[in-house]
């Protein structure tokens, strides 16, 4: 969900054109296909459309950029196989200042997956505020992991 929140905030704002925004896990569970169905029809209700995403395990060329992970399970697992110029940021402490991770509504039932989507769309606001504010004048990378 956080990349579609942030994909549909950038186009809101007029700023597709500035950032990459991509999505990808650290495992390959679920390579190739959609969201969760319930993540689907979250986003949905908020004029949000996620379904035309597909699932991917991060690769070696995602390593580079800045990377927001959504645990510090995805931070650790992240660090033992990163470049050393890569940035690697919770996205609890980045976007929201929180230091939380971002639960896997995946077990529970609905409830969950609008409570993600809240912080989600919390954090990705908070984000495009201070990254447009910072790059004004030049691309940003964003990736999250879940």
């Amino acid at each position: 969900m956080a990349q579609g929140i942030f994909r549909h905030l950038v186009a809101e704002a007029g700023l597709t054109g500035r950032f990459t925004i991509d999505s990808a896990g650290t495992g390959g569970w679920h390579e190739g296909e959609p969201p969760d169905r319930r993540s689907i029809a979250t986003a949905k209700s908020h004029g949000i459309d996620i379904s035309g995403q597909r699932a991917h395990r991060i690769c070696s060329s995602d390593l580079g950029i800045s990377i927001l992970a959504m645990g510090r399970d995805n931070v650790a697992a992240l660090e033992t196989i990163a470049s050393p110029e890569a940035t690697i940021r919770l996205f609890g402490d980045i976007a929201l200042g929180t230091g939380e991770d971002i639960p896997d509504p995946y077990y529970g039932g609905p409830a969950g997956f609008e409570l993600v989507y809240t912080r989600l769309l919390t954090g990705c606001s908070s984000l495009l505020e201070a990254l447009g504010t910072e790059r004004a004048s030049c691309s940003g990378n964003t990736s999250s992991v879940r």
